[in-house]
């Protein structure tokens, strides 16, 4: 389940010690600090199910976390990477969903496009692995084979590397330490010609702009951009907005936030989503009257 459906199902598997295969990244977005608290406190362990994070994961393993000098997490870049900001404007929902390298749900595959999901996964990492996020890099990938690395104070980066299938991170986290013999294609090393590194773009895809400030300012601010997010994303598959707005609507939110961004307690994480979902219908239903007819 994505937002917030989860999360005290979640807290309460922690508390007891299980072992969690998580695939809800809003989930440690939004309430990271009391996830990771309940973790801490009934010794479960946290096995992350999104292919970058389980890469990460994997790079690490054994790892002191001082001897990380950054995480660079990978993105394919998403079906716009090479659009105008005026082409990306008319932008279809069929068009949005149509992800280059990986079979999705609607929503992840919006937050693709927009590099949302990028921008949540930084923060996402920030609390699986204790990273701030001024020490995670997004690096578009367009062919989704290095699936994230991670630089060492040495000078070493281990990549993670592998075809785009969500089976292998999904086998991994259940299997952990071991490892499933999967049957699915393999990785063809000598056909891999023309491999992609690049800058992600912030004008074009100002989400990873919003996502990193939000990161900084802390405390509920993550909630508010998850929040909003979560209805924008839901306007613009529903026809309501243009693509270009998803994330014109998630900055007005958290711009215009007037309250503190506490997050002294659960309660106060999940009242601030609240609030920013009503804040993005309002300013979606602001759009719907001035927009022309």
């Amino acid at each position: 389940a994505s937002g917030i459906s989860s999360i005290r199902p979640v807290i309460a598997a922690a508390e007891r010690g299980k072992r969690i295969a998580l695939a809800n990244k809003e989930l440690l977005v939004m309430a990271g600090k009391f996830v990771t608290a309940a973790a801490r406190r009934g010794k479960a362990e946290i096995l992350p199910v999104d292919s970058e994070h389980s890469a990460v994961f994997q790079a690490i393993a054994g790892r002191r976390r001082d001897e990380i000098l950054r995480i660079l997490l990978t993105a394919s870049g998403g079906p716009f990477r090479t659009h105008t900001v005026a082409r990306m404007r008319s932008a279809t929902v069929a068009q949005a969903l149509g992800h280059p390298t990986w079979r999705m749900g609607a929503k992840i595959s919006v937050d693709s496009a927009t590099l949302m999901n990028k921008g949540l996964e930084v923060i996402e990492a920030t609390w699986l692995f204790g990273i701030p996020p001024s020490r995670i890099d997004v690096v578009i990938h367009p062919q989704s084979v290095v699936h994230s690395m991670v630089e060492f104070r040495d000078g070493s980066v281990m990549a993670q590397m592998g075809i785009p299938d969500m089976r292998i991170p999904i086998g991994y986290a259940f299997s952990h330490p071991g490892r499933l013999p999967l049957e699915l294609s393999r990785l063809q090393p000598h056909r891999m010609k023309g491999m992609i590194f690049e800058r992600p773009d912030r004008k074009r895809f100002p989400a990873l702009r919003i996502a990193y400030a939000a990161a900084s300012m802390g405390g509920s601010a993550p909630a508010v951009l998850s929040g909003a997010n979560e209805e924008a994303v839901r306007a613009f598959l529903s026809g309501e907005i243009p693509f270009t707005d998803i994330v014109r609507v998630v900055d007005r939110v958290l711009s215009a936030w007037s309250a503190p961004f506490t997050a002294r307690t659960l309660q106060e994480v999940l009242a601030a989503d609240a609030q920013a979902r009503r804040d993005a219908r309002n300013e979606l239903s602001r759009h719907r009257r001035h927009r022309p007819s």
